[in-house]
């Protein structure tokens, strides 16, 4: 309700037939799609870093020893 005593809707109403258009409906599946991607993204930033385990390889680690040394550690 405004000062002046006349109601004021609260949100903005489209007509039936914008709904149904088809600009419409790519513009509802973009914002969709959109929506999800901004919530998945957000919900990664907010969870623990999960880290490699131990026994699996990094992708600049050899699969084995160059050392002259054949039981040398890794």
């Amino acid at each position: 309700m405004s000062l002046t005593g006349v109601p004021v809707p609260a949100g903005l109403l489209f007509p039936q037939t914008l709904l149904n258009t088809e600009w419409f409906a790519i513009l509802a599946t973009f914002v969709a799609i959109n929506t999800v991607m901004y919530a998945a993204l957000a919900a990664a930033k907010v969870l623990p870093k999960i880290h490699r385990p131990s026994w699996l390889r990094s992708r600049h680690e050899r699969g084995e020893t160059r050392s002259i040394h054949p039981d040398a550690p890794r």
